[in-house]
């Protein structure tokens, strides 16, 4: 009795060894510190509970610019990881590294993942897709730049949330000033001021479709008359103490909306579930973006910003099939609804969306719907996004140049013609890197 037993616990050490070795694992790269951080690993535990083939390990690598950095640094050396997180400005980067990602449609489709790009809202789409349509990264942590604004504020001015800049610079601005408010601030000047504002517009941002037929001879367009005229705008209301930029950090312009200095706050839809959970002084709200009625009475669509999961190429069928099903699972409705709750950030399917609204959550939080239905504005031949290389680089030069507009050592003029001689310098540079 006593070998049988000694070979029957045998027989199922080697079973549950055979078990533990049939689990694929599979690494995955991300930007999200803290609560978002948290919610990621609660992603990544539900996934390896649901079944019992793989299992995924979320490593968080530092912000957007550093993850990136340690992405393709991995790739060089041959040790990516199966999923790379790579936010929007990085997005360019690495679809045009030849190699470098599985394309995430053919990744699913080759896995007998049902695909259908129709299934995802409209604003999401086609930002990672390429120039024939084809999805490249999966949206992840998708988000619209919104209007969150301080209820009380603007009902202590007499006023609604401005529809058009017009209406906030000659009607909503100078009530909030004098029930003692500052106006407005915003945090991310090239994502919401520049690259939205195009959208919003309905202005080509670059050539070549805006960069995604291509990167041989792609330039920027943003010194125009009408975003040139936005930011001499923008400088006036600065001056008449109707607008204040407190800094490129996005804290430095989020925390004096919190505290309820400023009234009106540009910022990110995925912010919402964050404001949410503080306990604020005041009721806050959101809308869409104005938009310049001088410049179009058609206002479009935003795109979104956040970031996308890149499945990284180089690694064998079955860690393919793993990070398949780990983008399936992602994509469940069920995963959506619980990232939207947690995060703010929009739920990326039409069938998250309508559990979403099927479950009562906007009509107990009006705001959380209002990054999603501003995605889902009509579009336009200009909103579906941007696709250049050296993009995070763009972005600083941008940042730059708007800071020294905003703190009088240069002319907007000046400012723009900065940027667009920095930035096609870059794209041309890139564009040799793609022949």
């Amino acid at each position: 009795m006593k070998n049988l037993y000694i070979g029957a616990a045998s027989t199922a050490f080697v079973l549950i060894a055979n078990t533990a070795a049939a689990e694929v694992e599979i690494s995955w790269w991300h930007a999200m510190g803290g609560a978002l951080g948290e919610t990621v690993n609660q992603i990544a535990e539900d996934f390896n509970a649901s079944q019992d083939d793989y299992k995924i390990t979320p490593v968080f690598k530092g912000t957007y610019e550093e993850a990136l950095t340690a992405g393709i640094a991995a790739f060089r050396a041959g040790e990516q990881p199966n999923v790379l997180q790579v936010f929007d400005a990085g997005a360019a980067t690495v679809i045009g590294a030849q190699g470098a990602t599985v394309p995430v449609q053919d990744l699913l489709t080759d896995n007998g993942v049902t695909f259908n790009i129709e299934d995802y809202i409209s604003g999401v789409r086609y930002f990672y897709a390429d120039a024939d349509g084809k999805m490249i990264g999966m949206p992840f942590n998708s988000s619209s730049p919104v209007m969150y604004y301080n209820v009380d504020a603007l009902e202590k001015a007499g006023v609604e949330a401005p529809k058009t800049w017009e209406e906030f610079q000659t009607v909503t601005a100078p009530a909030l000033k004098d029930a003692g408010y500052v106006g407005l601030s915003q945090s991310h000047l090239p994502w919401i001021f520049t690259e939205n504002f195009h959208s919003r517009h309905n202005l080509p941002f670059a050539t070549n479709d805006n960069g995604y037929d291509g990167a041989e001879g792609t330039e920027i367009l943003v010194n125009n008359d009408a975003i040139k005229a936005h930011f001499t705008a923008v400088t006036e209301w600065q001056e008449n103490g109707y607008f204040e930029w407190f800094g490129t950090g996005w804290g430095d312009n989020q925390t004096p909306f919190e505290e309820g200095k400023v009234a009106i706050w540009l910022g990110s839809s995925g912010s919402f579930g964050g404001l949410a959970k503080k306990d604020l002084p005041f009721e806050f709200s959101a809308t869409y973006l104005p938009y310049w009625e001088a410049v179009t009475t058609e206002p479009k669509q935003t795109f979104i910003g956040g970031a996308s999961l890149f499945a990284m190429a180089g690694h064998d069928a079955d860690e393919n099939k793993a990070t398949a099903a780990f983008f399936e699972f992602l994509t469940k409705p069920e995963t959506q609804y619980f990232w939207h709750q947690e995060t703010g950030y929009v739920p990326i399917t039409e069938a998250a969306y309508e559990m979403a609204k099927a479950d009562g959550h906007y009509d107990r939080f009006p705001a959380a719907e209002t990054g999603i239905k501003q995605l889902s504005l009509p579009a336009g031949e200009h909103t579906k996004g941007y696709r250049m290389g050296f993009y995070v680089q763009i972005r600083d030069v941008m940042n730059r140049e708007y800071g020294r507009i905003l703190t009088g050592e240069t002319s907007v003029e000046d400012a723009f013609q900065a940027i667009e001689d920095e930035a096609n310098a870059l794209l041309a540079r890139f564009s040799k890197t793609q022949s």
